[in-house]
């Protein structure tokens, strides 16, 4: 693990209690675990992560929330939802295989919901010319994919043919 993710994780399972973990499980169910974290907790890891990780490049912050991804607990996985939106001016239409990725093993609408609202709309609005045609021939995929995740994604996108099959997720 990278020095940036170790602190991450370690920062997180300081910030955690049982009691949230236990609510946060009933609330949000599904089988992912829970570290039991507040937002606030990890919107302020991925901050100080920032100050305490300066100049991370396209190449590391993507690397970055794949490997807080890779692990399923929920709250890693909002911190690379949260750590992409704090650095969406820098995603490119490549990204959307990783994210693709991300959406497909969401496994719940509170992470889901985000990545696609503040991660996937405002990467594909800044795009334009061919990168922005490549981005929608891949958006117009997922509101055909067999995956009920990305269907949804691609109905809260305005997706022709997500739209109606947001309902399954």
């Amino acid at each position: 693990m990278s020095a940036a993710g170790e602190f991450i994780n370690a920062t997180l399972q300081r910030e955690s209690s049982w009691e949230r973990a236990d609510a946060d499980r009933a609330r949000l169910g599904g089988s992912l675990t829970f570290y039991g974290a507040s937002v606030g907790a990890i919107r302020g890891t991925i901050r100080d992560a920032g100050r305490r990780y300066p100049g991370l490049g396209h190449d590391e912050i993507t690397a970055l929330s794949s490997e807080l991804w890779a692990v399923p607990v929920y709250e890693r996985r909002l911190a690379a939802v949260v750590l992409l939106q704090s650095h969406v001016r820098m995603l490119r239409a490549s990204d959307l295989t990783r994210i693709e990725g991300f959406l497909r093993t969401a496994q719940l609408p509170a992470l889901l919901d985000p990545l696609t609202a503040d991660v996937v709309r405002p990467l594909v609005d800044a795009l334009t010319g061919p990168a922005r045609s490549r981005a929608q021939i891949v958006l117009d995929r997922w509101a055909q994919d067999p995956s009920a995740e990305l269907r949804r994604a691609a109905g809260l996108l305005g997706v022709c043919g997500g739209a109606a099959q947001r309902q399954e997720y």
